[in-house]
Protein backbone atom coordinates (compact mmCIF):
# COMPACT_ATOMS: atom_id res chain seq x y z
CA UNK A 1 0.00 0.00 0.00
CA UNK A 2 1.32 3.44 -0.92
CA UNK A 3 1.59 6.54 1.26
CA UNK A 4 -1.00 8.44 -0.76
CA UNK A 5 -3.54 5.64 -0.37
CA UNK A 6 -2.96 5.47 3.38
CA UNK A 7 -3.34 9.23 3.80
CA UNK A 8 -6.54 9.32 1.73
CA UNK A 9 -7.97 6.53 3.89
CA UNK A 10 -7.15 8.47 7.04
CA UNK A 11 -4.55 6.02 8.35
CA UNK A 12 -2.36 7.50 11.03
CA UNK A 13 -0.48 4.29 11.83
CA UNK A 14 2.68 4.20 9.71
CA UNK A 15 3.24 0.47 10.31
CA UNK A 16 0.67 -0.39 7.63
CA UNK A 17 2.67 1.45 4.95
CA UNK A 18 5.21 -0.82 3.31
CA UNK A 19 8.10 -0.07 1.03
CA UNK A 20 8.36 -2.05 -2.17
CA UNK A 21 11.41 -4.28 -2.32
CA UNK A 22 12.66 -5.38 -5.71
CA UNK A 23 15.06 -8.30 -5.64
CA UNK A 24 17.66 -8.55 -8.40
CA UNK A 25 17.58 -11.53 -10.75
CA UNK A 26 20.83 -12.76 -9.17
CA UNK A 27 19.07 -13.31 -5.81
CA UNK A 28 18.82 -17.10 -5.52
CA UNK A 29 15.24 -18.18 -5.00
CA UNK A 30 13.73 -14.86 -6.04
CA UNK A 31 10.91 -14.57 -8.54
CA UNK A 32 13.09 -13.24 -11.38
CA UNK A 33 15.77 -15.85 -10.67
CA UNK A 34 13.23 -18.65 -11.01
CA UNK A 35 11.76 -17.07 -14.13
CA UNK A 36 15.22 -16.84 -15.72
CA UNK A 37 15.96 -20.48 -14.86
CA UNK A 38 12.66 -21.54 -16.40
CA UNK A 39 13.42 -19.55 -19.55
CA UNK A 40 16.87 -21.13 -19.76
CA UNK A 41 15.35 -24.61 -19.41
CA UNK A 42 12.82 -23.87 -22.16
CA UNK A 43 15.59 -22.63 -24.45
CA UNK A 44 17.61 -25.82 -23.85
CA UNK A 45 14.51 -27.95 -24.60
CA UNK A 46 13.84 -25.99 -27.78
CA UNK A 47 17.40 -26.42 -29.03
CA UNK A 48 18.20 -29.97 -27.89
CA UNK A 49 14.75 -31.51 -27.44
CA UNK A 50 12.98 -32.65 -24.31
CA UNK A 51 14.99 -34.51 -21.65
CA UNK A 52 15.09 -38.30 -21.58
CA UNK A 53 15.86 -38.45 -17.87
CA UNK A 54 14.80 -36.43 -14.84
CA UNK A 55 16.51 -37.03 -11.51
CA UNK A 56 15.85 -35.68 -8.04
CA UNK A 57 18.89 -35.58 -5.79
CA UNK A 58 18.22 -34.96 -2.11
CA UNK A 59 20.40 -34.63 0.95
CA UNK A 60 20.22 -36.81 4.02
CA UNK A 61 21.53 -35.18 7.20
CA UNK A 62 22.40 -38.67 8.46
CA UNK A 63 25.00 -39.30 5.74
CA UNK A 64 28.14 -40.92 7.12
CA UNK A 65 30.28 -37.93 6.10
CA UNK A 66 28.13 -35.55 8.16
CA UNK A 67 28.07 -37.88 11.16
CA UNK A 68 31.85 -38.32 10.90
CA UNK A 69 32.38 -34.56 10.92
CA UNK A 70 30.30 -34.12 14.06
CA UNK A 71 31.74 -37.15 15.83
CA UNK A 72 35.04 -35.28 16.06
CA UNK A 73 33.42 -32.42 17.94
CA UNK A 74 31.27 -34.70 20.09
CA UNK A 75 27.89 -33.10 19.42
CA UNK A 76 25.83 -34.27 16.45
CA UNK A 77 23.68 -31.52 15.01
CA UNK A 78 22.32 -31.86 11.46
CA UNK A 79 21.20 -28.23 11.67
CA UNK A 80 24.47 -26.89 10.32
CA UNK A 81 23.40 -25.80 6.86
CA UNK A 82 26.91 -24.70 5.92
CA UNK A 83 28.29 -28.22 6.32
CA UNK A 84 25.25 -30.03 4.91
CA UNK A 85 25.10 -27.73 1.85
CA UNK A 86 28.82 -28.06 1.20
CA UNK A 87 28.64 -31.85 1.29
CA UNK A 88 25.52 -31.84 -0.90
CA UNK A 89 27.33 -29.68 -3.46
CA UNK A 90 30.36 -32.00 -3.46
CA UNK A 91 28.18 -35.08 -3.99
CA UNK A 92 26.11 -33.37 -6.68
CA UNK A 93 29.24 -32.33 -8.60
CA UNK A 94 30.60 -35.87 -8.36
CA UNK A 95 27.33 -37.34 -9.62
CA UNK A 96 27.24 -34.92 -12.57
CA UNK A 97 30.88 -35.65 -13.36
CA UNK A 98 30.10 -39.38 -13.32
CA UNK A 99 27.18 -38.85 -15.70
CA UNK A 100 29.13 -36.66 -18.11
CA UNK A 101 32.60 -38.24 -18.06
CA UNK A 102 31.69 -41.80 -17.17
CA UNK A 103 28.92 -41.90 -19.77
CA UNK A 104 26.71 -44.02 -17.49
CA UNK A 105 23.61 -43.25 -19.56
CA UNK A 106 25.42 -42.56 -22.84
CA UNK A 107 26.70 -39.27 -24.15
CA UNK A 108 25.40 -36.04 -22.64
CA UNK A 109 24.39 -33.39 -25.19
CA UNK A 110 23.07 -30.72 -22.76
CA UNK A 111 23.25 -30.11 -19.05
Amino acid sequence: MGVEEAVSRGDIDASSIRARVVLPSSFTGGRQYMFNNCQDAMAICKHFGFPDLFLTFTCNPKWDEIRHHFSKSGNYSPFRPDIVCRLFRVKLKKMMRDFKDGKIFGGVIAG
